[in-house]
């Protein structure tokens, strides 16, 4: 008999772009899901997989009250008429509200903090705000999920987890198969390829302000920007993203669903976030033999391996950055390749996607052994 789960991300892409081997190893196991996403990109997708689908009114940004309660009443009702074996959250509305819902339900839960996000990088209150609503949403959930150490730290020193509840797993893993190794360029000059959202706390303007550095003293070497702007309160302009064309320092591609040709082409994969839970540029770029460079931030830090399979820059410093780069330009194509290479073997060991797969695994069993299936008759 197939065991239900619900699901919610604040976005079907979300869910068809970073939980698609997960969901899909899950169904093969006899799992059944309902997405509690709001509608748009990506829901067709996760249908195609044999996902239902239940639009729900989550809106990824703002703390409106109303939006807020209204989204609370919507996991509370959906979820007390689906009768699901557990509820799955990824990110913070899910996480919080979901979670609130499943458990008034008798629904366990396992969430998953990707990261912290713009709300805790935002400012004191924000940040006091989620403390407290994470504060409320958490403390009954089966499982809390983590993607760096630093973050489950953090969530337990201000008490809104516990350590019992909390694990930390490889992100969302990476499939190791799908992004396979490829052989070393062997470029004179390297390629620096930026993969992520077009965010300031993603680093974009330390990217492009280090190449306009690096471009002085070593004219030939490219930087290209695989990613697209999208309304976020964190985004670049328009305005900016057209004077950046106009310079013709940095190249920009066109958004593609399958990153693997652009990384494949790069020498080197660049991350200079201000803060991650595990990035996936990253992982995806170690897995396919790349050398990195990330921000000596949690997330990053924990994917990249100084002087071993890239390197680490200082956060909001284009200086630093423009230094990393210079130093890898430094390096002959063989020890460029050789970083990528020991890259590839740390994702073999410590990033492979089973590792998440068997984790959510080991939780569900656990939650079905101790008795804590879905309580149908809850009030």
């Amino acid at each position: 008999m197939s065991r239900l789960l619900a699901v919610s991300a604040n976005s079907a892409w979300n869910l068809v772009n970073f939980r698609r081997g997960l969901l899909l190893a899950l169904i093969a196991q006899g799992y059944g899901f309902v997405a509690l996403v709001p509608p748009g990109e990506g829901v067709a997708e996760l249908e195609q997989m044999g996902v239902g689908v239940r639009p729900t009114p989550i809106s990824p940004r703002g703390l409106s009250p109303f939006s807020d309660l209204r989204l609370l009443f919507s996991y509370w009702r959906d979820l007390r008429q689906l009768k699901v074996d557990a509820f799955l959250g990824f990110t913070a509305k899910p996480n919080i509200y979901g979670s609130i819902a499943a458990h008034w339900n008798g629904i366990p839960v396992i969430a998953n903090i990707t990261g912290l996000g713009t709300g805790f990088l935002s400012g004191r209150m924000l940040e006091l705000i989620l403390s407290r609503l994470y504060r409320t949403g958490l403390p009954n959930a089966d499982k809390v999920f983590f993607h760096n150490r630093d973050d489950r730290d953090l969530f337990i020193a201000r008490g809104l987890t516990r350590e019992a509840q909390s694990e930390v797993i490889p992100g969302s893993g990476v499939n190791l198969k799908y992004f396979d190794a490829r052989s070393p360029t062997r470029n004179a000059d390297p390629l620096f390829l930026f993969v992520g959202r077009l965010l300031k706390d993603k680093g974009i303007g330390e990217f492009v302000d280090a190449a306009r550095m690096v471009k002085r003293d070593f004219p030939r070497v490219r930087f290209q920007v695989l990613g697209a702007l999208e309304p976020h309160p964190k985004s670049i302009t328009v305005e900016i993203l057209d004077q950046w064309k106009h310079e013709q320092v940095v190249e920009f591609l066109e958004p593609a669903n399958d990153v693997r040709p652009f990384i494949e082409q790069a020498d080197c994969v660049v991350l200079p976030s201000y803060r991650e839970g595990l990035p996936r540029s990253l992982l995806e770029a170690s897995a396919m033999g790349r050398a990195v460079i990330g921000t000596d931030v949690p997330g990053c830090r924990d994917v990249v391996e100084e002087g071993v399979s890239g390197f680490l820059c200082e956060p909001h410093s284009a200086q630093s950055l423009a230094s990393a780069m210079i130093g890898f330009c430094a390096l002959s194509p063989d020890d460029r390749g050789s970083m990528g290479l020991k890259g590839r073997r740390r994702a073999e060991r410590e990033f492979d996607e089973q590792r998440v797969i068997d984790a959510y695994v080991s939780a569900l069993e656990s939650i079905r052994a101790d008795g804590t299936a879905t309580k149908r008759d809850v009030p």
